[in-house]
Protein backbone atom coordinates (compact mmCIF):
# COMPACT_ATOMS: atom_id res chain seq x y z
CA UNK A 1 0.00 0.00 0.00
CA UNK A 2 1.30 3.44 -0.94
CA UNK A 3 0.90 6.13 1.70
CA UNK A 4 0.52 9.66 0.37
CA UNK A 5 1.23 12.43 2.92
CA UNK A 6 -1.46 15.07 2.62
CA UNK A 7 0.03 17.76 4.87
CA UNK A 8 -1.88 20.68 6.31
CA UNK A 9 -4.64 21.94 3.98
CA UNK A 10 -3.91 25.38 2.57
CA UNK A 11 -6.54 27.94 1.72
CA UNK A 12 -6.84 29.12 -1.84
CA UNK A 13 -5.91 32.64 -2.90
CA UNK A 14 -7.75 34.40 -5.69
CA UNK A 15 -6.17 36.98 -7.95
CA UNK A 16 -5.85 37.90 -11.61
CA UNK A 17 -3.28 36.89 -14.24
CA UNK A 18 -3.56 38.63 -17.61
CA UNK A 19 -7.20 39.44 -16.96
CA UNK A 20 -8.22 35.91 -16.00
CA UNK A 21 -9.09 34.82 -12.44
CA UNK A 22 -6.66 32.33 -10.88
CA UNK A 23 -6.85 30.33 -7.64
CA UNK A 24 -3.69 28.87 -6.09
CA UNK A 25 -2.85 27.44 -2.66
CA UNK A 26 -1.52 29.88 -0.09
CA UNK A 27 2.29 30.00 -0.24
CA UNK A 28 2.42 29.60 -4.01
CA UNK A 29 4.59 31.93 -6.06
CA UNK A 30 3.43 34.12 -8.91
CA UNK A 31 5.28 31.72 -11.23
CA UNK A 32 3.25 28.80 -9.86
CA UNK A 33 0.08 30.73 -10.61
CA UNK A 34 1.25 31.70 -14.09
CA UNK A 35 2.02 28.10 -14.95
CA UNK A 36 -1.30 26.94 -13.50
CA UNK A 37 -2.98 29.48 -15.79
CA UNK A 38 -1.05 28.16 -18.80
CA UNK A 39 1.20 31.21 -19.13
CA UNK A 40 4.65 30.55 -20.60
CA UNK A 41 6.93 32.67 -18.42
CA UNK A 42 10.62 32.03 -19.24
CA UNK A 43 12.95 30.93 -16.43
CA UNK A 44 16.64 30.08 -16.17
CA UNK A 45 17.78 30.23 -12.54
CA UNK A 46 14.54 28.84 -11.12
CA UNK A 47 14.64 25.21 -10.07
CA UNK A 48 11.77 23.05 -8.93
CA UNK A 49 13.89 21.40 -6.21
CA UNK A 50 15.66 24.55 -4.97
CA UNK A 51 14.73 27.77 -3.20
CA UNK A 52 14.45 30.79 -5.56
CA UNK A 53 17.71 32.68 -6.06
CA UNK A 54 16.51 35.69 -8.10
CA UNK A 55 19.68 35.63 -10.17
CA UNK A 56 18.73 35.76 -13.85
CA UNK A 57 15.64 38.04 -13.76
CA UNK A 58 14.26 36.63 -17.00
CA UNK A 59 10.97 35.68 -15.29
CA UNK A 60 9.98 39.23 -14.31
CA UNK A 61 6.31 40.21 -14.56
CA UNK A 62 4.38 43.39 -13.92
CA UNK A 63 2.21 43.63 -10.80
CA UNK A 64 -0.22 46.52 -10.50
CA UNK A 65 0.80 48.80 -7.65
CA UNK A 66 4.44 47.63 -7.63
CA UNK A 67 7.07 50.22 -8.47
CA UNK A 68 9.37 47.76 -10.18
CA UNK A 69 9.00 44.54 -12.12
CA UNK A 70 8.92 41.54 -9.79
CA UNK A 71 10.59 38.13 -10.21
CA UNK A 72 7.76 35.64 -10.60
CA UNK A 73 9.88 32.77 -9.27
CA UNK A 74 10.10 34.19 -5.74
CA UNK A 75 7.25 36.68 -5.31
CA UNK A 76 4.54 35.09 -3.21
CA UNK A 77 0.99 35.28 -4.53
CA UNK A 78 -1.32 37.59 -2.60
CA UNK A 79 -5.13 37.85 -2.60
CA UNK A 80 -6.40 40.41 -5.08
CA UNK A 81 -3.05 40.74 -6.86
CA UNK A 82 -3.26 41.81 -10.51
CA UNK A 83 -0.44 40.32 -12.61
CA UNK A 84 0.50 41.05 -16.22
CA UNK A 85 2.98 38.63 -17.80
CA UNK A 86 3.31 40.01 -21.33
CA UNK A 87 3.43 43.80 -21.09
CA UNK A 88 5.89 45.79 -23.16
CA UNK A 89 7.77 46.67 -19.98
CA UNK A 90 8.22 43.00 -19.02
CA UNK A 91 9.11 41.98 -22.57
CA UNK A 92 11.68 44.78 -22.82
CA UNK A 93 13.33 43.67 -19.57
CA UNK A 94 13.49 40.03 -20.70
CA UNK A 95 14.90 41.09 -24.04
CA UNK A 96 17.72 43.04 -22.38
CA UNK A 97 18.53 40.17 -20.02
CA UNK A 98 18.69 37.69 -22.90
CA UNK A 99 20.87 40.05 -24.94
CA UNK A 100 23.32 40.54 -22.08
CA UNK A 101 23.51 36.80 -21.37
CA UNK A 102 23.83 35.71 -24.99
CA UNK A 103 26.48 38.32 -25.72
CA UNK A 104 28.72 37.18 -22.84
CA UNK A 105 28.21 33.41 -22.57
CA UNK A 106 27.45 30.48 -24.85
CA UNK A 107 23.74 29.59 -24.68
CA UNK A 108 23.90 26.97 -27.43
CA UNK A 109 23.00 24.11 -25.06
CA UNK A 110 20.52 26.07 -22.95
CA UNK A 111 17.04 24.61 -23.52
CA UNK A 112 14.68 27.10 -25.23
CA UNK A 113 17.25 29.94 -25.20
CA UNK A 114 17.20 30.31 -29.00
CA UNK A 115 13.38 30.23 -28.93
CA UNK A 116 13.21 33.00 -26.33
CA UNK A 117 15.78 35.15 -28.14
CA UNK A 118 13.61 34.99 -31.24
CA UNK A 119 10.34 35.47 -29.33
CA UNK A 120 11.52 38.62 -27.56
CA UNK A 121 13.47 40.02 -30.48
CA UNK A 122 16.77 39.97 -28.60
CA UNK A 123 19.83 41.04 -30.58
CA UNK A 124 22.98 39.95 -28.71
CA UNK A 125 25.15 40.94 -31.68
CA UNK A 126 24.26 44.61 -31.28
CA UNK A 127 26.98 44.91 -28.64
CA UNK A 128 29.54 44.21 -31.35
CA UNK A 129 32.57 41.92 -31.51
CA UNK A 130 34.18 43.69 -28.55
CA UNK A 131 31.54 42.47 -26.09
CA UNK A 132 33.30 40.89 -23.13
CA UNK A 133 33.18 37.08 -23.15
CA UNK A 134 34.83 34.44 -21.02
CA UNK A 135 36.18 32.45 -23.99
CA UNK A 136 37.49 29.79 -21.61
CA UNK A 137 38.23 26.22 -22.65
CA UNK A 138 36.18 23.46 -20.94
CA UNK A 139 37.82 21.99 -17.86
CA UNK A 140 38.19 18.23 -18.26
CA UNK A 141 40.02 16.95 -15.19
CA UNK A 142 38.05 13.80 -14.37
CA UNK A 143 36.22 10.98 -16.14
CA UNK A 144 32.71 11.80 -14.91
CA UNK A 145 31.78 15.35 -15.81
CA UNK A 146 32.99 18.49 -17.53
CA UNK A 147 32.96 22.12 -16.38
CA UNK A 148 32.44 24.53 -19.27
CA UNK A 149 32.39 27.98 -17.70
CA UNK A 150 31.91 29.62 -21.08
CA UNK A 151 28.27 28.50 -20.70
CA UNK A 152 27.84 29.53 -17.05
CA UNK A 153 25.31 32.29 -16.30
CA UNK A 154 26.07 32.38 -12.54
CA UNK A 155 22.61 31.22 -11.51
CA UNK A 156 24.09 29.65 -8.33
CA UNK A 157 21.90 26.55 -8.63
CA UNK A 158 24.93 24.26 -8.50
CA UNK A 159 26.23 26.06 -5.40
CA UNK A 160 22.89 25.60 -3.65
CA UNK A 161 22.63 21.93 -4.64
CA UNK A 162 26.16 21.25 -3.37
CA UNK A 163 25.55 23.34 -0.25
CA UNK A 164 22.93 23.46 2.46
CA UNK A 165 19.93 22.75 0.24
CA UNK A 166 20.89 19.19 -0.68
CA UNK A 167 24.37 17.67 -0.60
CA UNK A 168 25.99 19.66 2.23
CA UNK A 169 29.43 19.05 0.72
CA UNK A 170 30.13 22.74 0.08
CA UNK A 171 32.75 21.86 -2.52
CA UNK A 172 31.91 24.77 -4.83
CA UNK A 173 31.22 28.44 -4.41
CA UNK A 174 31.62 31.74 -6.24
CA UNK A 175 35.16 33.03 -6.71
CA UNK A 176 36.18 36.43 -8.02
CA UNK A 177 34.26 39.66 -8.36
CA UNK A 178 32.37 41.45 -11.10
CA UNK A 179 32.87 40.01 -14.58
CA UNK A 180 35.63 37.76 -13.21
CA UNK A 181 33.17 36.00 -10.88
CA UNK A 182 32.87 32.30 -11.58
CA UNK A 183 31.92 29.02 -9.96
CA UNK A 184 34.99 27.30 -8.53
CA UNK A 185 36.23 24.84 -5.95
CA UNK A 186 38.57 25.91 -3.19
CA UNK A 187 41.60 27.75 -4.58
CA UNK A 188 40.17 27.13 -8.08
CA UNK A 189 41.96 23.77 -8.05
CA UNK A 190 41.25 20.76 -10.29
CA UNK A 191 38.06 18.98 -9.29
CA UNK A 192 40.06 15.92 -8.30
CA UNK A 193 41.85 17.96 -5.60
CA UNK A 194 38.66 19.37 -4.11
CA UNK A 195 36.02 18.23 -1.62
CA UNK A 196 33.74 17.13 -4.48
CA UNK A 197 32.12 13.72 -3.90
CA UNK A 198 31.01 13.39 -7.55
CA UNK A 199 27.32 13.03 -6.78
CA UNK A 200 26.56 15.02 -9.92
CA UNK A 201 23.66 16.84 -8.32
CA UNK A 202 25.13 20.07 -9.66
CA UNK A 203 24.76 18.68 -13.19
CA UNK A 204 21.12 17.85 -12.47
CA UNK A 205 20.23 21.47 -11.75
CA UNK A 206 22.50 23.27 -14.25
CA UNK A 207 20.22 25.05 -16.77
CA UNK A 208 22.77 25.78 -19.50
CA UNK A 209 25.03 22.74 -19.90
CA UNK A 210 27.94 24.46 -18.17
CA UNK A 211 28.12 21.26 -16.13
CA UNK A 212 27.58 18.11 -18.16
CA UNK A 213 28.25 14.39 -18.19
CA UNK A 214 31.59 13.52 -19.77
CA UNK A 215 29.70 11.08 -21.97
CA UNK A 216 27.38 13.83 -23.23
CA UNK A 217 30.27 16.24 -23.74
CA UNK A 218 32.21 13.69 -25.81
CA UNK A 219 29.18 12.78 -27.90
CA UNK A 220 28.39 16.44 -28.59
CA UNK A 221 32.00 17.01 -29.63
CA UNK A 222 31.74 14.05 -31.99
CA UNK A 223 28.42 15.33 -33.37
CA UNK A 224 26.49 12.20 -32.39
CA UNK A 225 24.47 13.48 -29.40
CA UNK A 226 20.80 13.22 -30.38
CA UNK A 227 18.21 13.75 -27.66
CA UNK A 228 15.34 13.17 -30.09
CA UNK A 229 16.60 9.62 -30.63
CA UNK A 230 16.95 8.87 -26.94
CA UNK A 231 14.53 6.90 -24.80
CA UNK A 232 14.03 7.34 -21.06
CA UNK A 233 13.33 4.47 -18.68
CA UNK A 234 12.82 4.97 -14.96
CA UNK A 235 13.98 2.16 -12.69
CA UNK A 236 15.28 1.63 -9.16
CA UNK A 237 18.97 1.85 -8.29
CA UNK A 238 20.42 -1.57 -7.44
CA UNK A 239 23.33 -0.43 -5.28
CA UNK A 240 21.66 -0.14 -1.87
CA UNK A 241 18.29 -0.33 -0.13
CA UNK A 242 17.36 3.36 -0.16
CA UNK A 243 15.26 2.92 -3.29
CA UNK A 244 16.43 5.87 -5.37
CA UNK A 245 14.73 6.17 -8.75
CA UNK A 246 16.98 6.39 -11.81
CA UNK A 247 15.98 7.60 -15.25
CA UNK A 248 18.20 5.93 -17.85
CA UNK A 249 18.76 7.95 -21.02
CA UNK A 250 19.49 5.48 -23.82
CA UNK A 251 20.74 6.20 -27.33
CA UNK A 252 21.64 3.46 -29.82
CA UNK A 253 21.00 0.84 -27.13
CA UNK A 254 23.57 2.42 -24.82
CA UNK A 255 23.07 4.36 -21.58
CA UNK A 256 24.44 7.84 -22.19
CA UNK A 257 23.51 9.47 -18.89
CA UNK A 258 21.43 8.98 -15.73
CA UNK A 259 19.10 11.45 -14.05
CA UNK A 260 16.47 11.12 -11.33
CA UNK A 261 12.82 12.27 -11.28
CA UNK A 262 12.42 15.55 -9.42
CA UNK A 263 9.02 14.55 -8.08
CA UNK A 264 10.31 11.36 -6.47
CA UNK A 265 9.82 11.61 -2.66
CA UNK A 266 13.06 9.70 -2.00
CA UNK A 267 15.56 11.48 -4.22
CA UNK A 268 13.94 14.76 -5.36
CA UNK A 269 16.28 14.53 -8.35
CA UNK A 270 19.40 13.85 -6.29
CA UNK A 271 21.67 10.80 -6.43
CA UNK A 272 25.03 9.61 -5.16
CA UNK A 273 28.06 8.86 -7.32
CA UNK A 274 27.05 5.20 -7.73
CA UNK A 275 23.52 5.93 -8.81
CA UNK A 276 24.39 8.68 -11.26
CA UNK A 277 27.63 7.40 -12.75
CA UNK A 278 27.86 3.69 -11.91
CA UNK A 279 25.89 2.25 -14.81
CA UNK A 280 28.72 0.59 -16.76
CA UNK A 281 28.03 -2.79 -15.17
CA UNK A 282 24.77 -3.20 -17.08
CA UNK A 283 26.26 -2.81 -20.55
CA UNK A 284 29.39 -3.57 -22.50
CA UNK A 285 31.51 -0.46 -23.07
CA UNK A 286 34.39 -1.88 -25.06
Amino acid sequence: MTVTPLGIPRRLLEFTVDGAPVRVPEGSTVLDACRAAGKDVPTLCQGDTLRPKNACRVCVVEVEGARTLVPACSRRAEPGMVVHTDTERARHSRRIVLELLASSVDLSTTPRAAEWIEEYGAEPDRFGPDAARLDEEPRIDNDLYVRDYDKCILCYKCVDACGDQWQNTFAISVAGRGFDARIAVEHDAPLTDSACVYCGNCIEVCPTGALSFKSEFDMRAAGIWNESAQTETTTVCAYCGVGCNLTLHVQDNEIVKVTSPHDNPVTHGNLCIKGRFGYQHVQNRG
